[in-house]
């Protein structure tokens, strides 16, 4: 029932001392909660739709740190596990000119009762810098892995993009940070 109409209704009701109708508000205040691991710096959200944004400092021969982000953006929003393990491939080149579907590794499983679907994929990282912004990353020798975490209120999207060496630094405790999922 719409929120206008139920109010509407809660009035008519508390008007006619009815008491079977429930006028209390239907709010779920649930969330992905997760806890960050001891080395990763967290930074401050850069957008609304940011649930949470950190810096996984770089390894010894690597140049930049990596960057993870997960991301909400409302429920039904965002689109399917599918539509995004897709998009995020085709942000990676493969530097002999192969398909990156080829070099992707999906997975998908449980963690807390979540369902997540996640990819794992090396190259030349293009993304767009920004939407919309018509310019591109152009960084060799990255991986990119991300993830959609299904729950009640809405789908999660992880996204963890880094040079090799500092995304397999960090690799267990990327895994440690994905099992401390719970939707609660």
């Amino acid at each position: 029932m719409n929120g206008m109409l139920k109010n509407i209704l809660c009035s008519i009701v508390l008007l006619s001392a009815a008491s079977s109708f429930s006028c209390a508000q239907e709010v779920s205040t649930a969330t992905l909660k997760f806890k960050a691991p001891n080395g990763w710096v967290e930074e401050k959200a850069s957008s609304a739709m940011r649930v949470a944004q950190y810096k996984l400092p770089k390894a010894a021969d690597d140049t930049d740190d990596a960057s993870l982000v997960i991301y909400f953006f409302g429920q039904g929003q965002g689109g399917g596990a599918a539509a995004n393990i897709e998009r995020w491939i085709n942000q990676m080149k493969q530097p002999d000119g192969s398909d990156s579907n080829a070099k992707a590794k999906e997975e998908t499983g449980t963690v807390n009762g979540l369902k997540i679907s996640s990819v794992d994929v090396a190259g030349t990282y293009t993304a767009e810098m920004a939407p919309g912004s018509g310019t591109f990353y152009n960084n060799p020798n990255y991986r990119l892995r991300a993830a959609v975490i299904e729950t009640p209120k809405g789908s999660y999207y992880l996204k963890l993009v880094g040079p090799e060496k500092t995304i397999a630094k960090w690799k267990e405790s990327v895994s440690d940070f994905v099992r401390s999922f719970e939707f609660k």
